[in-house]
Parts: structure tokens; C-alpha cells; sequence
């Protein structure tokens, strides 16, 4: 079976169990399989898979048929461009998510940022890609998870990436590892509503800590919001992002804390409003 047949067959296969971008998702367990990049798969495309090769291949695709997330059997995500371990450990890295960075960077630009926070780090994807930035250059960085199996995996992120210098990486609760009051704070915290998580499927295989947010999603963010008090500095901004639905929510939690805040909601490509903004006043009180 040559290569290209291989990627053919496997995409009808995962296509009938409609999993989603079967196509891209049999090329990515091809390419690890085979420890190739894409451009060598198309171009060698007519080349035979060897009997080790093609037994090992399609006993990925029976993993995946069984649920298993493709990050996790090939233990790589990319997210902003760059290539990041995962494991079961962490969540992975979603498209989405690449708009807290996007927002972070602008809000760079736009105003006097030193300190920034990182709050559930996880494997680490939004602190280093920032730490990567041109425009964070000089920035301190801290990275926070209460899981030191994420803390690991997210450590050996920035040792790839050459951040290690850049990135602090706190163990604990939220905001109570942070030595200091923060520039800005930014949050991707569980928000899946509990009865939402299924029991099969790969949201099954993610860590159940880094999904449930309680009864309506939010109970974590709620958390943080409490904690938020001494941990930004004037003029301090915070984003969080949100599940489908939870922003009015959110924002409204944040006005109750912070009346003279500035709070803004900017939706994702979908339409769906992800990230809930905030920036204090020189003069806004922390309640």
C-alpha cells in the first residue's frame, strides 16, 4: 500500500465514523507514523509503507476510531503558528483560544504592559506564544496551573521553544501563586457546563479538572473574579475567555466587582463571543 493509498483509505474510513476533517486528521497520523513532514508526504506520496509501518498506522486509526483525540496519540498540537507537546495531562490547545493571544498582543501596543499572568497554563501554548512575540519583548511572564503534571508538560514547551528565560511557572490555585500584582491577566479556566462532558468521545480523554465549570460553567471564572482584588495594577486588564452564551454573564459578574472598569466582549470567527475584557482606571478600587 503506497503512502497516498494509505491517507485515501483512512480518510473514507474516519469520514463514514463521521469524524470531523478526516482528511487532515489521517495526514497527521500518517506523518507521525511515518516521522515526516507534510510537504515529503505529497511528494513521495507514491512510496510503499513498509508491513511495520502500515500495522503501526492503522492501529492509530482504531485509536482515533475509539475516540482517542489525535493530539494525544501523536502528542502534538500546533496553536499561533508553533508545535506544542501534549498529553492527557492537558487540555488542548483549541483554535479559539488563539484570540486571547491576538487580544493580548493589542493590548500590548496600546498601553504600558510589564508584568503579564497566565492563568491555567496548561501546556503552556498561550504564555509561550506570547513570550515568542516581538511585541512582548522585556515583558515578565508568569504561568499558573494548579497541576504539576500540566506544569511539567508546559515547562518542556518552553525549554523546545527557547522561553525558559522568559516564563515563571507558578503551581496553585488561580491567581494565589502570583508574588505581585500583574499588568495583565489572562484566562482560558474551565467553563464547561458539568452535564455537557460526555462520557465517550474525545472530550472523555481531556482532563475533567480543565473542562468542568460547574453546574452553569462559570463556577471557576467566579473563582478567579473574587481573586482578581490586589492582583492588578492600576490600569491593569484582565480576558477571559468563555463558553457559548456565558459572556452577558461574565461581564455582568465583573461590572458587579468593578463599576468603573472598561469591559468589552470580542466574538471568535464563529460568531460566538469568546474573550470578556476588562481594564481598570488609574483610580478603580479592587472589591
Amino acid at each position: 500500500m503506497t503512502w497516498q493509498e494509505a491517507l485515501v483509505r483512512a480518510s473514507e474510513i474516519l469520514k463514514q465514523n463521521r469524524i470531523e476533517d478526516a482528511t487532515l486528521e489521517s495526514e497527521l497520523l500518517l506523518r507521525h507514523t511515518l516521522k515526516i513532514d507534510r510537504v515529503r508526504l505529497y511528494v513521495e506520496s507514491e512510496r510503499e509503507l513498509t508491513k511495520e509501518q502500515e500495522t503501526t498506522f492503522w492501529q492509530l486509526v482504531d485509536r482515533r476510531l475509539k475516540g482517542e483525540p489525535t493530539a494525544y496519540i501523536t502528542g502534538h498540537r500546533e496553536f499561533y503558528g508553533l508545535d506544542f507537546d501534549v498529553s492527557p495531562a492537558v487540555l488542548i490547545p483549541r483554535p479559539e483560544t488563539e484570540l486571547l493571544v491576538e487580544k493580548a498582543l493589542a493590548l500590548a501596543k496600546s498601553r504600558p504592559v510589564s508584568t503579564i499572568a497566565d492563568i491555567g497554563t496548561g501546556c503552556g501554548a498561550i504564555a509561550i506564544s506570547l513570550a515568542k512575540h516581538p511585541d512582548t519583548i522585556g515583558v515578565r511572564i508568569c504561568a499558573t496551573d494548579i497541576s504539576t503534571k500540566a506544569l511539567r508538560v508546559a515547562r518542556n514547551n518552553a525549554e523546545k521553544h527557547g522561553v525558559t528565560g522568559r516564563i515563571t511557572f507558578l503551581q496553585g490555585n488561580l491567581l494565589e501563586p502570583l508574588p505581585e500584582p500583574v499588568d495583565l491577566i489572562i484566562a482560558n479556566l474551565p467553563y464547561v457546563r458539568r452535564s455537557d462532558i460526555p462520557q465517550k468521545g474525545p472530550l472523555s480523554f481531556e482532563p475533567r479538572a480543565a473542562l468542568d465549570g460547574g453546574e452553569a460553567g462559570l463556577d471557576t471564572i467566579r473563582e478567579l473574579c473574587r481573586q482578581v482584588s490586589g492582583k492588578l495594577r492600576p490600569n491593569g486588564c484582565l480576558l477571559l475567555e468563555t463558553g457559548q452564551g456565558q459572556a452577558p454573564a461574565v461581564s455582568d459578574l465583573l461590572k458587579s466587582r468593578f463599576p468603573a472598569a472598561t469591559i468589552e466582549v470580542a466574538p471568535d470567527l464563529a460568531g460566538i463571543e469568546r474573550v470578556v475584557g476588562l481594564c481598570l482606571t488609574a483610580s478603580q478600587s479592587n472589591r
